[in-house]
């Protein structure tokens, strides 16, 4: 019986040298799972998600199948190179691998690029004749008949009370910077509404009472959100996503979410400085509407968690400085930051490059902890400086304390108060370590 090993390589701490490892990962991904249902009966599969796994070189695993996220890409080529020194078979996928495929078909002998319903299928069947090509890019034009997640494949490790469930793809704004426009290019797909209910009761019989849509912008098609909610409430689950910050716009579409168990929403608020969106392609995001849209999703219940960046062409030190005083006027009890990084293979990364505005070409400081471009206003070693100073400012017990336990909102759901409170003791700990916190 052949055999598949998933491999989810962790990220390098600040030292370059030692892992950063976690007793549970709470949010587990999703992509093993589903491929692992697309093999045929007789393959046998694993998956190690090495952030709370150990890898096991010496395993007999016919096919190493690498997927990393974000920074974590450059661990996957070292995994790789062990692999295929000791004479195993690599192939590598993912968003990052897509957006970088020259690159990783360097450390591998198979990269699939995209999204892999067709692909993968098709990859399994040229290796066992002995005919594995180098690249696979079979576009996915739809989400229809997905197969049911292995989700043993999942329980079976230390995760949260919380599993994956997919709810679409892609997104129809195309912002400079994001790795899904370049993959997407404005383009949504969401899957059958029958298909996600089917997941989300397969999650349910499971013994888990929440799980979370994995969507890269579940507000750009409101109708189907709206039926989704209107099928999921019965089910009396408790769910949470990303999605844009739209949401505070549609009122009647914001009472389903929440009736439906929408708790947690993860948006992308970017900036507190206009000029900057506008030059990412993101002037539909308006700044001065921030404040008034995250008091509208808190008050009907949900606990936000915002997504920001830092280092655009608006921004200076006193814009970062009032980055915080944003954070805290608001009592956001999950905020995240990121430098703004030029992720090569996006449109942002082409005009930096084009334009000499690029610090560096060395793709492993692109981890956006450091600032690897010229921003306008503020020099990159000042940018890094106040990056680390933001999250220190509010990942320390004051702000914590301030933004969590003296948030009166999220009293009303002890809950999620009490998550909201250990997200941001885990926060502390990386950001202490100086490596970005945004593993859970």
């Amino acid at each position: 019986m052949p055999k598949i090993l998933f491999i989810q390589p962790t990220q390098y701490g600040a030292d370059g040298v030692t892992l950063c490892k976690q007793k549970v990962i709470h949010l587990p991904g999703l992509a093993f799972a589903l491929l692992a249902a697309y093999l045929p009966p007789h393959w046998e599969p694993e998956v190690l998600l090495e952030v709370v796994d150990d890898i096991d070189f010496e395993c007999d695993a016919d096919i190493i199948a690498i997927g990393a996220m974000g920074h974590a890409l450059f661990r996957g080529f070292e995994i790789a190179a062990e692999f295929r020194r000791r004479g195993r078979t690599v192939v590598m996928g993912g968003y990052m691998v897509s957006i970088a495929a020259e690159e990783a078909a360097k450390h591998a002998d198979a990269v699939v690029i995209g999204d892999a319903e067709i692909s993968f299928p098709r990859l399994l069947a040229d290796f066992e004749r002995g005919e594995l090509q180098p690249v696979y890019d079979d576009e996915v034009t739809e989400l229809d008949a997905l197969p049911v997640p292995r989700y043993d494949l999942l329980t079976s490790k230390p995760i949260g009370n919380m599993l994956p469930v997919q709810a679409g793809r892609g997104c129809p704004h195309s912002c400079s910077f994001c790795s899904i426009a370049c993959l997407y290019r404005g383009k949504y797909m969401a899957r059958p509404l029958d298909d996600i209910l089917r997941d989300i009761k397969a999650v349910r019989a499971l013994g888990f009472r929440r799980f979370y849509l994995i969507d890269d912008n579940l507000v750009s098609n409101p109708g189907f959100l709206g039926d989704l909610c209107d099928a999921v409430a019965p089910l009396k689950m408790k769910w949470a996503t990303q999605c844009s910050v739209n949401l505070a716009k549609n009122p009647e579409l914001l009472r389903k979410v929440v009736r439906s168990g929408g708790e947690l929403m993860s948006i992308g608020i970017e900036s507190i400085n206009q000029e900057g969106l506008d030059r990412l392609d993101k002037a539909w995001l308006k700044v001065d509407e921030h404040e008034r849209n995250i008091d509208i999703l808190s008050q009907a219940g949900v606990v936000v968690s915002t997504e920001m960046i830092v280092g655009t062409d608006g921004d200076t030190e006193e814009s970062i400085r009032d980055t915080y005083d944003f954070i805290q006027r608001n009592r956001v009890p999950i905020p995240r930051f990121y430098i703004l990084t030029p992720i090569p293979g996006t449109d942002l990364y082409h005009e930096m490059k084009q334009a000499g505005r690029l610090v560096t070409d060395e793709w492993k400081l692109f981890d956006g902890t450091r600032c690897v471009h010229r921003p306008e206003k503020i020099a990159p070693k000042r940018l890094t400086e106040m990056y680390w100073w933001l999250n220190e400012q509010v990942f320390s017990w004051r702000s914590i304390f301030h933004r969590v336990i003296g948030n009166r909102r999220l009293w009303r759901n002890p809950r999620m108060l009490a998550f909201s409170l250990v997200v941001n003791l885990h926060y502390r700990r990386y950001v202490r370590k100086r490596v970005p916190p945004n593993i859970f």
